[in-house]
């Protein structure tokens, strides 16, 4: 029993001195930039100083010197200007990516999925009559939508096949408090190899529910909107549709 202790502390705290570690690196990276954009602004001083330089008096071979070494000074300047701001966008969008990892989601919360019937996965253009008011599965349209937030509700044909894909559908209330609103949209960012995530209002469909998460043949009901649960049910769900297509092909989903 001491020992499991001492190993989930010991995992414990490689977790959290990873997470330093990583922290310490991007926050490095953002210092190393801001430097280089410092020395830059330097040079450019530097370079307009050895401009305004006094040159009468001086010889010709002087007065070249001081030119030559002014072009120098701006053309390093330029340089390391461009490199700060690469290093600066790097730190960006490394802080970006990190924040919608899907291992964020893994909040490991207790929620109740229903396992629905698998009504097959046909493709057709026309309009298809499902069994079910939030379908999970079944005929649905050759095409599928891109991942995001949508504030009409999309032909539920489409959604049916971006849950082929192992996509996540999140149907939320048409009346959803603004706070909530910006919650649901932060969670359409997330994705998984060629998956993503959806949000979408009810439309016609009638609900007692703040919030319903489908996968394919599985669906999570939310009498009231619960990050954590929410999070647990992508986490576990997203990705495992019966159809797999890369990522460098679906690109954000859409027409496949």
């Amino acid at each position: 029993m001491d020992m499991n202790m001492q190993d989930a502390g010991s995992t414990s705290m490689d977790m959290q001195h990873g997470s330093s570690m990583s922290m310490s690196a991007s926050t490095i990276l953002l210092v190393i930039g801001i430097v280089i954009l410092i020395c830059s602004i330097i040079g450019y001083v530097y370079a307009s100083t050895l401009n305004k330089t006094e040159t009468r008096g001086l010889k010709k071979e002087q007065k070249n010197a001081l030119k030559m070494k002014s072009k120098w000074a701006a053309r390093a300047s330029h340089f390391l200007l461009s490199a700060g701001i690469v290093v600066i966008l790097s730190f960006f969008i490394q802080a970006n990516i990190s924040k919608t990892n899907i291992e964020n989601l893994n909040h490991q919360a207790a929620i109740q999925v229903t396992d629905d019937k698998d009504y097959g996965g046909g493709h057709s253009d026309a309009p298809v009559q499902y069994e079910m008011k939030i379908p999970t599965s079944g005929t649905h349209s050759p095409h599928d939508l891109k991942f995001g937030f949508y504030k009409e509700k999309p032909a539920i044909e489409k959604l049916v096949h971006n849950l082929e894909h192992g996509d996540i559908i999140i149907y939320y209330h048409p009346n959803a408090k603004p706070e909530i609103i910006d919650k649901i949209t932060e969670l359409t960012h997330y994705k998984k190899a060629g998956s993503g995530i959806l949000a979408v209002p009810y439309g016609d469909v009638v609900s007692s529910n703040e919030i319903v998460l489908t996968a394919w043949t599985k669906t999570l009901e939310l009498p009231t909107f619960d990050e954590q649960k929410m999070g647990t049910f992508i986490y576990q769900f997203i990705n495992k549709g019966p159809e797999d297509i890369p990522a460098e092909i679906r690109r954000g989903g859409g027409t496949m």
